[in-house]
């Protein structure tokens, strides 16, 4: 089959398109036929070098967590869908027996596993869900590791009601857009920032009601004007940024952390957290229930993915080139030749 291999910590050029064996489903586990796949953030930093467990001695891999297909084969005593039927990947592998958090088992799909920038996947036969019928494999394709990531924060650890007032800064590819997406159709009044007034105008477009420019001059005041005190702000900025979220919330609210792309909070004042009863709360990824409940939601309120941009798999060093530099808004997927 065709596959994109990493066979040197050096960055997206050094991905080889290469021939490999299509892999046999062992007891419990599924093939899927992929027809899409999606990029991540940590597909960036593997070839780099730069994700936990990626390390020259565990090479050559395939990378890719996000990915559908239909399923062409089973190993003695899967479960799961049917040979032939559409179905999309959930990357989030042995979470556990605790909602909470995941196990010692857990790990990510691609790296240290064989991933989904191939023609053909094996995974455990329960991380196989049926996909979506009104969406394209593409669509569905940049659904998992960060739609997951989203439902999480905002539902499970969020609590997200309709009618409340709910934060996503760095509002532009992967998690925002879906942070965006889902709080809307849930009923919340949804504001963004962006270094960019074009994005701020695009976010408008999947449930945003309005947003500010973070390169403005007291930009958290200008949006504290527009949005009022805010009751949950989701998270993946970090930096100054936090700071500034905390000032936002209204008593009581809450904050749901799942990164820090701009660095750690310089003085933050943790008494601000107490006087304002804040609830601060780590997320990231999610059970296989809660990527269910995900893909529910998106069926039932016919929600669509924003893809940014869709590749070729053999042009995959041009795919992870245009999200290192962050242009654009939404996933960038990639095209599995049949």
């Amino acid at each position: 089959m065709k596959s994109i291999r990493l066979h040197e910590l050096e960055g997206p050029d050094e991905l080889v398109y290469e021939d490999v064996p299509e892999p046999e489903p062992g007891p419990g586990e599924t093939v899927v036929r992929l027809r899409a796949a999606a990029l991540n953030r940590r597909d960036l930093f593997a070839t780099q070098g730069q994700y936990p467990g990626v390390t020259p001695d565990i090479l050559p891999r395939i990378p890719g967590s996000d990915g559908s297909g239909e399923v062409v084969a089973r190993g003695e005593g899967a479960e799961g869908p049917d040979e032939g039927t559409e179905v999309v990947i959930n990357p989030a592998l042995y979470w556990g027996d605790d909602p909470r958090v995941p196990g010692k088992e857990y790990r990510i799909l691609g790296i240290p596993d064989d991933g989904t920038f191939a023609q053909f996947v094996k995974v455990p036969s329960d991380h196989v869900f049926p996909k979506p019928s009104h969406l394209s494999h593409e669509e569905a394709a940049a659904l998992p590791l960060a739609a997951l990531t989203a439902y999480r924060a905002l539902v499970t650890r969020g609590g997200v009601a309709k009618g409340e007032t709910v934060i996503v800064p760095g509002v532009s590819g992967g998690v925002a857009t879906f942070l965006v997406q889902i709080a809307s159709a849930l009923g919340a009044r949804v504001f963004v920032t962006s270094g960019s007034d074009e994005k701020i105008e695009e976010s408008k477009e999947f449930g945003a009601e309005g947003g500010v420019n973070y390169n403005s001059e007291d930009w958290s005041k200008e949006l504290k004007n527009m949005a009022g005190s805010v009751d949950l702000s989701a998270d993946h900025v970090g930096g100054e940024n936090f700071n500034a979220l905390v000032s936002l919330a209204k008593p009581g609210g809450r904050i749901v952390v799942f990164g820090a792309t701009a660095g750690p909070t310089p003085k933050m004042m943790t008494i601000r957290l107490a006087l304002k009863h804040l609830d601060v709360l780590g997320t990231a990824m999610g059970t296989a229930e809660e990527f269910g409940a995900m893909l529910d939601l998106y069926a039932e309120h016919g929600l669509r993915p924003k893809v940014n941009e869709t590749f070729p798999l053999e042009d995959i060093a041009s795919a992870l080139h245009l999200m290192e530099e962050g242009s654009g808004m939404g996933k960038i997927v990639l095209n599995i030749p049949a």
